[in-house]
């Protein structure tokens, strides 16, 4: 990927979203605005930089700017919490040369110590995942709940390649235009943190090979950090569940998420996820025999 060029798209992305009027700027000339959102030098004034500075950081020259005007330009252009540190990480992927590559993927990604942990976690749907959205590690409710995911052969399972281009996760997604809107923010995020990870780029690319609606999604260079929330399945076995989940990083496996899902006891939902445990039992041996990788 290359690294100015997402800092191209990702600035003139962002201002584009912001009028003068959210900006607190009088809109002067605003029936005659020939781009959407600010102009470039609205930019420049509102982060306390030139003109010609900005320009300069726009076309993706980041790698001068320090810290405080990456954070005057964050204000300017009321950046999230999210984009933020994905400009920031674009910044110091272009310090970089050359960009720093993925570590090498290790024999066994998940430690035998996490897959303990997922296998203890007995009433609640759980996996890890990496940042390109492979699932590397889940336990059996976890794995009972994705189960459509894991109707094929390819392993690692990886969530964004169901959702774009088998034709099952529109049912199994119910809010399917939300849930990979989501997806695109964290492959787009990733890109930031790692820019030269082979198999991310190689994801990317077979999904904009592939998918018309990946292609429009990525292109809006939208991020989000995603930590907690609820998400709606339609389970083929069970039917319609939300649940709520909490994903946390793994600060001593860097690049890897555990995410958990739950329900509030005594509710629908909690009786469909009871009830998913309960195929899930009936189920379980032959899962193991179908995916010997299974956690």
């Amino acid at each position: 990927m290359d690294t100015a060029h997402e800092i191209r798209e990702f600035l003139a992305t962002r201002r584009a979203k912001i009028t003068p009027r959210e900006a607190g700027l009088p809109a002067f000339g605003s029936g005659n605005r020939r781009v959407p959102g600010l102009r470039r030098e609205e930019v420049a004034l509102l982060a306390g930089v030139s003109v010609d500075y900005y320009v300069r950081l726009e076309r993706g020259q980041l790698a001068g700017a320090s810290e405080e005007v990456l954070d005057a330009v964050c204000r300017a252009l009321r950046l999230d919490e999210a984009e933020r540190a994905h400009l920031h990480d674009l910044a110091a992927a272009q310090r970089r040369h050359p960009p720093r590559r993925a570590a090498r993927k290790p024999k066994t990604p998940v430690p035998a110590s996490l897959t303990r942990v997922l296998d203890a976690m007995t009433d609640t749907p759980a996996f890890i995942r990496n940042g390109r959205l492979d699932i590397l590690a889940v336990n059996p409710l976890g794995r009972a709940l994705y189960s459509p995911l894991f109707g094929g052969s390819t392993r690692p399972v990886n969530i964004a390649r169901f959702q774009f281009l088998d034709p099952t996760s529109r049912d199994f997604f119910p809010d399917w235009n939300t849930s990979v809107d989501t997806t695109v923010a964290l492959l787009r995020t990733e890109a930031g943190r790692a820019p030269g990870d082979p198999e991310l780029t190689g994801l990317v690319g077979e999904l904009a090979t592939l998918s018309e609606e990946f292609r429009a999604a990525w292109a809006k260079h939208n991020v989000r950090l995603h930590h907690t929330g609820r998400k709606s399945f339609r389970h083929p076995a069970i039917g319609e569940i939300t649940l709520d989940f909490d994903a946390m990083v793994l600060p001593a496996h860097p690049g890897l998420t555990l995410t958990a899902y739950s329900t509030e006891p005594g509710t629908p939902d909690d009786d469909a996820l009871r009830l998913l445990a309960s195929w899930a039992a009936t189920h379980d041996d032959r899962a193991r025999r179908e995916d010997p990788t299974r956690s």
